[in-house]
């Protein structure tokens, strides 16, 4: 089964939404973006969704933040996972106390070849408590784009590892990215919004 996880979730309102849509996972975004929320609010997010029967996983995004602060922030706002969107070394990863997700930003320039083999030194460091991330590359940005990549570059990156698939998904096309890929996961923000707002609907 294709796990779900709805990312830059900001209000309650719309994580209680989100768990009640069936998410697997919900990201809280700690890096700069539209989407960045406070420690404060992030915490109150968390304890609302916890509070549930069956409550989605809380996942923190951050961006080349130095890895005890990354732990503190996880302590604070209770998070199950952490989800590390920038240019981390996999040896930065050692020192997250919380299973890791890992994004890697696919670009053009990038063989299918080169990409497994970076996933798999990466998973022969960290083993079990790694999950792939792969979204698109856009000079400058971190995620959060909505923009889609060559999915078949990924294909069997995607069958051979922990894969969640991002970038432009949306209730267009997530099935057909699904059926192609198979991955262990998919991740959408921009795509359940409606004027850069999560649209319940």
């Amino acid at each position: 089964m294709t796990r779900v996880k709805i990312c830059g979730i900001t209000e309650i309102a719309h994580a209680l939404a989100a768990a009640k849509a069936g998410a697997d996972f919900i990201g809280l975004v700690f890096a700069p973006s539209k989407r960045q929320v406070t420690l404060e609010r992030a915490r109150e997010i968390a304890l609302a969704v916890k509070g549930l029967e069956n409550p989605p996983l809380i996942v923190g995004v951050f961006v080349n933040t130095a890895a005890p602060e990354v732990n503190r922030i996880a302590d604070y706002c209770g998070l199950n996972w952490v989800q590390l969107s920038g240019d981390e070394p996999w040896e930065y990863l050692r020192d997250m106390k919380r299973p890791s997700i890992k994004a890697i930003r696919v670009s053009r320039a990038v063989n299918a070849g080169e990409l497994i083999a970076n996933m798999s030194h990466g998973y022969k460091l960290l083993g079990k408590n790694l999950i792939y991330l792969l979204d698109s590359h856009i000079e400058g940005s971190y995620g959060g784009t909505g923009r889609t990549f060559d999915w078949g570059l990924v294909r069997k990156a995607s069958q051979k590892f922990p894969t969640i698939i991002a970038g432009g998904l949306s209730a267009e096309n997530v099935g057909q990215a699904i059926k192609l890929l198979r991955p262990w996961g998919v991740d959408v923000s921009s795509g359940v919004e409606s004027e850069g707002l999560k649209d319940i609907s």
